[in-house]
This record gives structure tokens, C-alpha cells and sequence, in this order.
């Protein structure tokens, strides 16, 4: 059951870094050509801002989760960090599970908020202004769980908190 739950997850973690790739790669297109068609042809593309601002959106929710995975998120542990390691692995456990219910109730508000408003439109394309709330809803998703494996199965992935000895700055002997 671990095996393949956490193969699913490698697997969904690589569609979403393809996923990522393309976005940066619509936004960084599309603003390029913007800049080029005002500044070399006085014209501008209409959709343009809105196109990449929707793979802006994208780009940083989706890159949540690969983020959590990696541990390349920003973390404070100056008090948890000084606990026995039992405590400090049982109180990452509850802190996983914790913020994988909350991103679970994000998940599920996310859906209702692009329903109540689906039939809203961008001002430049026929598209549903929900649209942006598509990358919230996967990153809400696939966040919880990658939470719920570390978890479910701690020595599966790196630990929530880094062992005594292991932080980044280190004080100087």
C-alpha cells in the first residue's frame, strides 16, 4: 500500500513539474512578445496580461507541494528543533495532519467559491474567471497529501523537521 501510494504521488509530482515547466514557460513567451509588440511595433496583445498572470497564478500554487516535498519552504524551528526527537517527530506528525485538514476545507471552499462564480468572464477572453481558481484547488489537493504521507509514513520522505545538528545556519564554533 505505501509503495504504491507513494508512487502515485512521485507520479503526480512529475506531471506537475512538466505542468510548472509549461506555465513559466506561456508567462515568460507571452510577456516577452507583449514587450516586443509595444516597444518595437506600438501595438500590444490584448489577452496578453491576463494569459500570464493566470501562469503566474499557476506557476506558484502548483509549485506549493513540490516545494513541501523538497523541504524548500521557510521554516522557523528554534523551540521544536530543541525537543527529544520522539516529541519532535510526533508533533510533526500532528502539524501535517493538522494542515492537511485545513488544506483539505481549502480544497473543498475553493470548489464552491468557482462555482458560485462560473459565470463570470475575463474581460479578454470567453474564459470563466474561475479558471483562476483551478491551480488553488490541485495545489490544496495535492499539498494534503503529500502532508498525509509524511504523516502516515514518516521515514518515507525527509522528516518535517530537521534532526539536532542539521540546520542551515549554524553558529560558528
Amino acid at each position: 500500500m505505501k509503495r504504491i501510494a507513494l508512487g502515485v504521488l512521485a507520479g503526480i509530482d512529475t506531471g506537475v513539474r512538466l505542468l510548472v515547466i509549461g506555465c513559466v514557460a506561456v508567462m515568460v513567451t507571452v510577456v516577452s512578445a507583449q514587450v516586443g509588440m509595444r516597444y518595437l511595433l506600438n501595438s500590444s496583445i490584448d489577452w496578453a496580461e491576463e494569459v500570464s498572470r493566470l501562469a503566474f497564478v499557476a506557476t506558484v500554487f502548483l509549485a506549493i507541494p513540490l516545494g513541501l516535498r523538497d523541504r524548500a519552504h521557510v521554516g522557523i524551528d528554534i523551540l521544536v528543533s530543541r525537543l527529544p526527537a520522539p516529541l519532535r517527530d510526533g508533533l510533526a506528525r500532528l502539524l501535517a495532519l493538522l494542515a492537511a485538514g485545513m488544506l483539505l476545507v481549502v480544497f473543498a471552499t475553493a470548489i464552491r467559491v468557482a462555482d458560485a462564480t462560473w459565470s463570470e468572464r475575463l474581460g479578454s477572453l470567453d474564459v470563466t474567471s474561475s479558471v483562476f481558481f483551478v491551480p488553488v484547488i490541485v495545489s490544496a489537493l495535492h499539498t494534503a497529501l503529500h502532508l498525509l504521507a509524511e504523516a502516515i509514513w514518516p521515514t518515507a520522505t525527509a522528516t518535517l523537521v530537521p534532526p539536532e545538528g542539521d540546520a542551515i545556519l549554524e553558529q560558528p564554533s
